[in-house]
């Protein structure tokens, strides 16, 4: 299977081809809004000599992390859903760290935190030996005090940004490369309008005033 997996959920945006479970082009940017989506993805698909009709499957990285990021992979995939029907993934980015924290060769209890704004973080803690991850505490909203006492449990990996927050952290940042393969074992496709960001806050929106109507004399 050919998979163009999209990991837009940090500061580094980055797009891989992934053939049967092994990459084979990627490209990356850290450009943040100013990521040119198309000209990613066409750098990794000349780089694997694969043209876009030839992808089999879109896989996404869902996050947490940069809600624009993720909207915007989240359209690119529904995009191509709609021009050529390929079927997608939605993935946890925490899962694809996870992952990239194994092949690094990392074990034991390892705490994963992502910056969640309004003074709050991410956090998730697998326990990972060389040929397994199990998740030990799901993702959760968690304060600074939480993430530092897990941290003296074990390893804690953290985007640079958090990196000034918790010196002791090991700075990782998620990879389309390592999405794609962990995509590679999947088949639980969905519809793209069941691609949804991974938020564990509330949406709440505050409904506008009617406009005040001011008479003419």
């Amino acid at each position: 299977m050919k998979i163009l997996a999209i990991e837009f959920a940090s500061e580094q945006r980055s797009v891989a081809i992934v053939v049967d479970g092994e990459p084979r082009g990627t490209a990356a940017e850290s450009g943040g809004r100013n990521t040119r989506s198309c000209g990613l993805i066409e750098r990794a698909l000349q780089q694997a000599g694969i043209e876009r009709e030839m992808i089999d499957c879109i896989a996404v990285g869902l996050g947490p992390g940069s809600y624009t990021g993720i909207r915007a992979a989240i359209s690119v995939a529904q995009g191509w859903q709609l021009a050529r029907g390929a079927p997608l993934l939605g993935l946890s980015t925490v899962e694809c760290l996870a992952a990239q924290a194994q092949s690094a060769g990392m074990t034991g209890l390892t705490h994963i935190a992502i910056d969640a704004q309004r003074g709050e973080f991410y956090l998730a803690c697998y326990e990972i030996s060389p040929d397994k991850r199990r998740l030990v505490e799901a993702l959760h909203l968690a304060n600074k005090a939480e993430v530092e006492q897990r941290a003296g449990a074990g390893p804690l990996l953290v985007w640079p940004g958090l990196r000034a927050v918790f010196p002791q952290g090991r700075v990782l940042m998620p990879e389309a490369s390592m999405l794609g393969q962990l995509a590679a074992e999947r088949t639980d496709f969905v519809p793209g309008e069941k691609l949804e960001p991974i938020y564990l806050r509330q949406t709440a929106f505050v409904k506008a005033a009617p406009p005040r109507f001011i008479p003419t004399l």
